[in-house]
């Protein structure tokens, strides 16, 4: 049944698709077109429908430019003419897809939307092909296509001919210019190039196609290519030339040249015919690749291969891989569950009884029985709290606040703490690569796998053995990461820990990485270490291996990702003095016993508190009363979550400071495994050094953001020195919130500008599309439009100018991947943000629009 009957006897709209069309075809068939103006296939009207089934079993150039955003659909033939353009085009407006011939277009679509017909012949026009200007004639056909009735729906365009119309002349010039091409090419190409005639004889060569087969210039133009091709591929050889020279259609063959020495060489040879301006065959030219070593290699994987009882075996070890990834990706998940269901409850109860024990302590005599005791428990305490962190390490579940660093550094200040763990009789040599780059690492996470690594290498020691820590750039190729799952190629930074001991036979390194398994004795281990090792270097997005052997010793090898960005100049450290403070703190904490346990603390560090139990408790507190810092458990009951209740105790008191608190922050203020960039998490459960400490930390860092906007006031501050990075744009808390509408189709991005504009102090709300955008405008006041421009539906540009025709005077900021060259045709002012941005950039854009 041709196209033709189907319109005759057509099928239901939900069934109907275009038939033919070869390549093209296909791809009109899977493209998205609900994505575009013409909306789902299905709901196409039967004019569009019988017009699209013509174009596309048609031999001839055709183009059809439907509606009034004259949406292109085009056959194989017009593809050709597209060049470098399809199937980019193929659905985009004749504007977007040909701008730089839009003003010609637009004349002709305004004729043929008319219901006129117009016929152009030899029409010189420049186009962009391969990204340089070109001059070329078409004979082009416009005819309007009425959609059912006397309304015109689309004009169809047919091209007749293409760059055959152009003068003689310009033909002989595109010539010349070809010949020039082609005597560069031979002179600068580095694969094998020849030039024969007609008959087969060399005429012209170049040093590499001398240099693959052993031969002089002057003895290659001497020679036929039958001369030196091996008799068994002459045959074929001579048959695929005399078709070249019949019909045009060039050919790719691997044949063998004989060399002087006597060897063979396995060359790829590809071939093709010169015509002159007539279409008459003048030369051949051929294109050479040495493919001796593959076709060697290809031998022997054939030699290799030549068994179904091999291939079969293959087959079956690549299920069992997948079947193994697959319970390993179900184990992960498991134990991620069950340590993410009981971290939070567990480290809380360990909290309350690790501040009281605290709190005894301080009374207790420094030299009496009971404090031994409460030292025991204490240690106890902390065992519990190493083995639920270990937990959540391996399940990937372990909150990450890395920084870029300098693994060198890191590793290298561990030096007196890896002498005090391990003893005298282990001799410790760490030695660090040369220009070493840099990496995403949570420093405490990496100094506790490398210590970890380190007690493991004395045990296998037994206690007196070389320790070798090296630190090096490492590249993993494609080759390297095919057969390992989530481990992508490209540079890393490595860490090796390498011991002399007693190894590890095939069966133990298999379950080295799993949970509570070890060689240790009872008592002297609980098989985590391991296993916390990988949890984290997966989380930090690493790759990680073991080698070992029985009586040779073990290496353990870390691949962290390289970071292209500066090393961070203060690595997160609470150490000094653990000092209090006359500050008011506010405590949020559903928890009684461990918010008793909290006020206590913070109580005999001298700082005034006040409690709430929940989110709506605290907004009251903080409406009534000053306060300098809010400590809130992240997981609470009530519709407020930890990060809203952050944001409106902000819009309250612009000067408060934050600080997060929990057992297992789980997904509110972890992303990626990592703690949301410029929050501060205090994880349960802690000491009362470690709390005091991290409280003069928060403190210290938002002394130094006041300090930062009191500069910003003086002479040589403002956008200009924000712009430089060393004074924000904008600082939270500084006042002047603003009500900012966010327009983001991809939901993971607009929460994320939502969590960014939130943090800096303004008033933020932020829907999908343009419609939901323009009922909140028209019954909302926003000070900031901040809008992607391409959503599904209306688009940021013309919901822009919507609000402005409404009289409405928000400013307008578009974010966008395409720069500000994609709006200079704007006719209203804006802000330009492109994408990717960081949180500078971000402020600086909301001050400056």
């Amino acid at each position: 049944m041709n196209s033709l009957s189907h319109q005759l006897q057509p099928l239901p709209p939900q069934c109907y698709a275009p038939q033919g069309g070869g390549d093209t075809g296909r791809l009109v068939r899977e493209f998205d077109w609900a994505a575009t103006a013409l909306g789902p296939m299905a709901q196409w009207s039967p004019a569009l429908r019988t017009t699209v089934d013509i174009l596309l079993n048609t031999p001839v150039a055709m183009v059809l430019m439907w509606g009034p955003a004259h949406v292109m659909i085009y056959n194989d033939a017009y593809a050709g003419i597209a060049g470098a353009r399809h199937p980019r085009i193929l659905g985009a407006t004749v504007e977007g897809g040909w701008p730089e011939l839009w003003d010609w277009n637009r004349e002709m679509l305004e004729t043929g939307f008319r219901g006129e017909l117009r016929r152009v012949r030899e029409a010189p026009m420049t186009v962009l092909r391969n990204g340089m200007p070109e001059q070329v004639w078409f004979d082009l056909d416009y005819t309007p296509v009425r959609d059912g009735g006397a309304e015109v729906g689309g004009v169809l365009c047919t091209v007749s001919a293409a760059a055959w119309g152009r003068p003689r002349e310009q033909m002989e010039q595109a010539l010349r210019a070809s010949q020039d091409r082609l005597a560069a090419i031979f002179g600068q190409a580095s694969v094998g190039l020849s030039e024969l005639d007609l008959s087969g004889r060399f005429r012209r060569v170049n040093g590499a196609l001398c240099q693959m087969l052993g031969r002089g210039e002057e003895e290659l133009l001497g020679l036929h290519m039958d001369d030196i091709i091996h008799p068994l591929d002459m045959d074929e050889n001579r048959a695929r030339v005399a078709r070249l020279l019949a019909d045009g259609v060039p050919f790719t063959l691997e044949k063998r040249y004989l060399k002087p020495d006597g060897d063979w060489v396995w060359i790829s040879s590809s071939m093709s015919r010169l015509v002159d301006e007539d279409g008459e065959p003048q030369a051949l030219i051929a294109v050479k690749t040495d493919i001796t070593e593959r076709r060697r290699i290809e031998v022997a994987l054939r030699d290799l291969n030549d068994t179904l009882e091999q291939r079969v075996g293959r087959e079956i070890a690549e299920r069992d891989k997948a079947e193994d990834a697959l319970r390993q990706s179900q184990k992960m998940e498991a134990v991620g569950q069950l340590t993410g269901g009981v971290a939070h409850d567990f480290n809380n109860v360990l909290q309350i009884i690790y501040g009281n024990l605290h709190l005894l302590q301080q009374d207790a005599p420094a030299d009496g029985a009971a404090r031994q005791r409460l030292a025991m428990a204490i240690a106890a305490v902390e065992r519990g709290a190493k083995l639920s962190s270990q937990l959540l390490a391996f399940a990937r579940r372990q909150p990450l606040q890395p920084v870029v660093a300098n693994l060198g550094r890191l590793v290298g200040n561990m030096g007196e703490l890896l002498r005090r763990t391990l003893g005298e009789p282990v001799e410790v040599a760490t030695i660090v690569g040369s220009d070493l780059w840099n990496t995403l690492v949570d420093p405490g996470q990496i100094e506790n796998v490398v210590l970890n690594l380190a007690i493991n290498a004395r045990d296998a020691m037994r206690g007196g053995g070389k320790l070798t820590i090296e630190i090096s750039n490492a590249v993993l190729d494609e080759y390297y990461v095919h057969n390992l799952l989530d481990v992508p190629s490209g540079q890393y930074v490595m860490l090796s820990v390498s011991d002399t001991g007693c190894g590890m036979p095939p069966d133990v390194l298999q379950r080295a990485f799993e949970p509570f398994f070890t060689t240790k004795p009872e008592g002297e281990g609980t098989g985590l270490g391991l296993s916390m090792a990988y949890g984290f270097v997966k989380q930090s997005r690493g790759h990680i291996k073991i080698a070992s052997e029985p009586g040779e010793g073990t290496s353990v090898k870390i691949y962290l990702p390289r970071s292209c960005a500066e090393e961070s100049q203060e690595l997160p450290g609470l150490g000094g003095p653990a000092s209090g403070g006359s500050e008011t703190v506010l405590v949020v904490e559903d928890d009684p016993g461990v918010r008793a346990v909290v006020l206590d603390m913070l109580g005999g560090l001298g700082y005034r508190v006040l409690q709430a139990e929940n989110g709506e408790q605290a907004l009251a507190v903080i409406e009534r009363e000053p306060v300098d810092l809010l400590f809130t458990d992240v997981v609470m009951p009530g519709a407020l979550r930890s990060p809203d209740l952050a944001r409106a105790a902000r819009a309250i008191q612009p000067e408060l400071a934050v600080l997060f608190t929990s057992g297992y922050p789980r997904s509110a203020i972890v992303h990626g495994g990592r703690v949301d960039a410029g929050l501060e998490l205090l994880s349960k459960p802690y000491r009362r050094d470690d709390l005091a400490r991290k409280l003069r930390h928060v403190f210290n860092n938002r002394s130094q953001e006041k300090l930062a906007r009191g500069r910003k006031l003086e002479p040589g501050g403002g956008p200009a020195a924000a712009a430089s990075g060393t004074i924000p744009a904008f600082v939270p808390g500084s006042g002047g919130a603003l009500r900012i509408l966010v327009v983001e189709d991809n939901l993971d991005s607009q929460q994320m500008v939502c969590e960014l504009i939130g943090m800096l102090g303004h008033h933020v709300s932020g829907v999908c599309d343009g419609e939901q955008a323009w009922a909140l405008l028209e019954a909302e006041r926003f000070d900031i439009l901040f809008t992607d421009i391409s959503l599904p539906g209306m688009s940021g540009i013309d919901l822009a100018r919507r609000m402005l025709a409404a009289g409405q005077p928000t400013r307008i900021i578009f974010s966008t991947g395409y720069g500000k060259e994609a709006l200079s045709q704007l006719e209203f002012p804006a802000g330009v943000l492109r994408k990717p941005y960081d949180l500078a950039e971000l402020q600086a854009a909301l001050n400056n629009t």
